[in-house]
């Protein structure tokens, strides 16, 4: 399995967030997390990424404990507001791609000629061969999250995980980032988990789907036998409601 969620419960404090939250997610596979806010989907999203530690259960990446995994660069992640922060530096594409290998390439040394090479494959994989020197802040919204999803990219992860990657975007540039994604999990074989508020996007991205309420997942199943057919009333009104 490329992810899974073992009974995992998570409190801040004494107020309950998660509990007993169990999914797996397959190698190649492509699933969704859905729900309200409120829902526990950002605290999941944390405990996925190692960022907290659960109260109990597990979380497993790549078949190991988060509690114990250490090569963080078989996992990649898209944040939900993509590049945002970097509008204002003043580096280039190439410069915000390449930081992403700085694990690689050490501490106070120079990228070797194999990392530029990533770098220009990353670029050309998302669509963005020719822009390495362009400054981030001069792109617009799309061409930005097309640079994030490079940025994971270039680590070769087996893993990524997408936060909202496209909830910023009008509707024709979501569509060739949506298209973007779906072309590269079937070419590479990789797998995503994806959060997504959007039900339009799941339904046409997604193999698999995670329905989270009040921290607890009520439902899971094949995406088209959710959406088609689901078993819990409660997921029949998130679904009314998009």
């Amino acid at each position: 399995m490329a992810l899974e969620a073992d009974r995992l419960s998570f409190s801040y404090g004494e107020v309950p967030v998660l509990s007993c939250a169990s999914f797996g997610l397959p190698q190649g596979g492509f699933a969704a997390l859905i729900g309200p806010n409120g829902a526990g989907k950002s605290t999941l999203l944390k405990l996925l990424l190692g960022e907290l530690s659960p109260s109990s259960g597990a979380v497993r990446l790549l078949g190991q404990d988060t509690a114990r995994f250490r090569n963080w660069r078989r996992l990649g992640y898209v944040p939900q507001d993509g590049l945002a922060r970097h509008t204002d530096f003043p580096a280039s594409v190439e410069e915000v791609v390449l930081a992403n290998l700085s694990g690689e390439i050490g501490l106070l040394r120079f990228p070797r000629q194999e990392h530029r090479e990533r770098v220009r494959q990353g670029l050309e994989l998302v669509g963005m061969a020719g822009y390495g020197r362009r400054l981030i802040g001069a792109l617009s919204g799309g061409q930005r999250q097309r640079i994030a999803i490079a940025r994971a990219l270039i680590l070769k992860p087996e893993l990524i995980i997408l936060d909202e990657p496209t909830s910023s975007l009008d509707r024709t540039v979501q569509a060739q980032i949506l298209a973007l994604l779906k072309g590269l999990q079937e070419k590479h074989r990789l797998a995503y988990i994806f959060i997504s508020h959007d039900l339009q996007v799941v339904r046409a991205l997604c193999h698999q789907v995670i329905v989270l309420r009040q921290g607890e997942v009520v439902e899971q199943g094949e995406c088209q036998r959710v959406f088609t057919a689901p078993t819990q009333r409660y997921t029949r009104q998130l679904l009314s409601s998009d």
